[in-house]
């Protein structure tokens, strides 16, 4: 739950979940609603996947899926996840032995759906290697490979069909009494995703993978990805969010990040309240926000900045901030600390300015709780 006693419409109130573990990351329950990316590398190629790995880690991960289409990608995984910070999720389509050795390589997690890779007895196979090795699984239903019955049934895709899917799948998990196991119904379609995920929100408590699938390019799928998942994260939905962009994995990561924190849901990095800009603005706002996000990427406390380019709405802004900078005129505009106007500053020093009061209110922040102990 997201809860501001003082400030009630905020609150979030979380659907409840059962939580499972990947790898040391719990998903559902009470845990933080985690990120995801999926690594577009060549899985072969293991320096390239590790570094796409390790950059999306230092964005902010909690967890990166893995492709597995073949054997020798299997193999390249047993040398992949001892170079991964984060947990690794295989993602496995198909061939149940892919399953069986991304678990013997090491994967947290298995992403699959349970009816293409076979018989019972094969599906029976993978959930043994599964539990031997300390994996949890991830039902991975999407619009765009329903079951040929439920497609003859429905007659297209649809959120009932999706659901259906998602449950039928559920049944093959629990009839081998396998219950460490997320869930996905994912669409490219925001209406038809949404309805999926409210309607098997309602119908299990497993935990919740959210996802629009296909989103898109950066600017659409970042666009459709913050109404679909932002709506369904306000009503509680979501245990474990991937944005999924035509874009840097580290991308995914970002925004994913922005939807939780503009919620409330996870608090990382520096949060930077700019104005669009305009006639009055006493420095060159958008240059120096760009400038601003580059410079402070580094910073990994919670903290917020305003840049303001004018007293309008300026010092109203800096007044809920750490740090904030008002525009003013005669080039230099005002410092405000811990929401009090503390001192101006020239507008053409004002960036090196702000990165070092940023760092500086970070480090305080940091060592705050340690301080307390």
């Amino acid at each position: 739950m997201s809860h501001n006693p003082i400030r009630p419409w905020r609150n979030i109130d979380r659907r409840k979940s059962r939580q499972i573990m990947v790898g040391n990351v719990p998903v559902g329950g009470d845990a933080p609603i985690s990120v995801q990316t999926m690594t577009n590398t060549p899985t072969t190629d293991v320096a390239a996947t590790v570094a796409q790995i390790q950059a999306a880690a230092e964005a902010g991960a909690d967890i990166v899926r893995v492709s597995v289409p073949d054997e020798a990608s299997a193999k390249a995984l047993k040398l992949i996840v001892p170079e991964s910070p984060v947990p690794i999720v295989a993602d496995i389509h198909f061939h149940y032995r892919r399953g069986i050795e991304a678990a013997e390589a090491g994967a947290a997690c298995l992403r699959i759906n349970p009816g293409n890779i076979g018989s019972p007895a094969r599906v029976r196979e993978v959930l043994d290697a599964a539990r031997d090795h300390g994996c949890s699984i991830r039902i991975g239903v999407n619009a765009g490979s329903l079951e040929k019955h439920l497609l003859d049934k429905y007659g297209e895709p649809c959120p009932d069909a999706m659901v259906e899917s998602g449950l039928d799948h559920i049944r093959i998990l629990e009839d081998h009494n396998f219950r460490d196991y997320k869930i996905s119904v994912k669409a490219s379609d925001v209406f038809m995703a949404a309805a999926a995920y409210q309607g098997i929100a309602e119908a299990t408590d497993a935990p919740i993978h959210l996802g629009i699938t296909e989103a898109g390019g950066l600017t659409s799928g970042t666009i459709k990805s913050a109404i679909g998942l932002g709506n369904l994260l306000w009503m509680g939905i979501g245990d474990t969010i991937r944005v999924s962009l035509s874009a840097d994995p580290v991308e995914e990561v970002k925004v994913g990040y922005e939807i939780l924190k503009s919620l409330g849901l996870r608090h990382r990095g520096v949060n930077i309240i700019s104005c669009p800009s305009c006639a009055r603005q006493g420095f060159d706002v958008i240059k120096t926000v760009e400038a601003l996000e580059k410079r402070l990427e580094h910073i990994k406390t919670p903290m917020s900045l305003s840049i303001i380019g004018c007293v309008v709405n300026g010092p109203g802004e800096a007044l809920m901030t750490d740090v904030g900078f008002t525009g003013g005129g005669a080039g230099s505009g005002m410092v405000y600390l811990a929401g009090k106007a503390s001192h101006k500053m020239s507008n053409d020093q004002m960036i090196e300015h702000i990165v070092e009061e940023v760092e500086k209110k970070a480090a305080e922040l940091d060592a705050a709780p340690q301080a307390a102990e």
